[in-house]
């Protein structure tokens, strides 16, 4: 009932700029919560950022200084600007969107993923 449409992803040198975008959409009522997470080949799916309907913030210590989560509540879209990228970036990059449906359920929802590889 929530449908996320990833973009952004790429092919981008060390210390080049990517910036990635989620929109949600579906039967939504209201979003707690937008974030992204990553998955490098043969590791666990970690954190990056997130961010919540009033503005705050949390950032992977590996990411802070480097990369800035937004979002337009307005559009449901949460955006990821990579900065100064490294090639330990490189991973599948996955969106979750946390709320509650017009039914009144909570809902928890990721997207398909979208791939960033830093490499000269």
């Amino acid at each position: 009932q929530v449908q996320l449409v990833e973009s952004g992803g790429g092919l981008v040198q060390p210390g080049g700029s990517l910036r990635l975008s989620c929109a949600a959409s579906g039967s939504i009522f209201r979003i707690y919560a937008m974030g992204w997470y990553r998955q490098a080949p043969g590791k666990q799916r970690e954190l990056v950022a997130t961010i919540t309907s009033g503005g705050s913030t949390n950032y992977a210590d590996s990411v802070k200084g480097r990369f800035t989560i937004s979002r337009d509540n307005a559009k449901n879209t949460v955006y990821l600007q990579m900065n100064s990228l490294k090639p330990e970036d490189t991973a599948v990059y996955y969106c979750n969107t946390r709320g509650m449906l017009l039914n009144t359920r909570n809902f928890d929802s990721w997207g398909q993923g979208t791939q960033v590889t830093v490499s000269s």
